[in-house]
């Protein structure tokens, strides 16, 4: 049985254009800033019940090679409550993934995994509890 996606949590970018970017997403789409850590270059927009997260690449020291995107992970919310539970049903599954730790997303701050698809990209998975509303139809 497949693990159960409650809705998207966020999505992260980085770039070497923070200031292009953030216009972009906060004056072209009306994603407002909800938290800036500058010293991190991270810079979260809301966009509805979900994050756009915006890294700067000179500070993650991240650059794009040729035909490269500075795509850099996406964040799916799950329905578990204890993250004893995810570790074990992704190692059921034979999903590679990090040990769960706390992390900001678009419902605060709660436990994630950061599991890895067939093709080495990362998909967080946040923890947002069973008793959590299920996504909208």
């Amino acid at each position: 049985m497949p693990i159960e996606i409650r809705g998207l949590d966020h999505v992260v970018l980085r770039t070497g254009k923070v200031d292009e970017v953030l216009a972009f997403y906060r004056d072209k789409l009306g994603c407002p800033v909800e938290r800036t850590l500058e010293a991190f270059g991270l810079y979260q927009l809301r966009a509805g019940a979900a994050l756009v997260d915006v890294m700067d690449a000179a500070i993650w020291k991240s650059e794009a090679g040729p035909g490269e995107t500075l795509y850099d992970h996406f964040c799916l919310q799950v329905p578990y409550d204890d993250p004893a539970e995810i570790v074990a049903e992704l190692d059921r599954l034979g999903i590679p993934h990090s040990e769960p730790a706390e992390r900001y997303g678009a419902t605060g701050n709660g436990m994630s995994v950061y599991a890895t698809d067939p093709d080495g990209r990362t998909v967080e998975l946040k923890l947002v509890g069973r008793a959590a509303a299920p996504p909208r139809s």
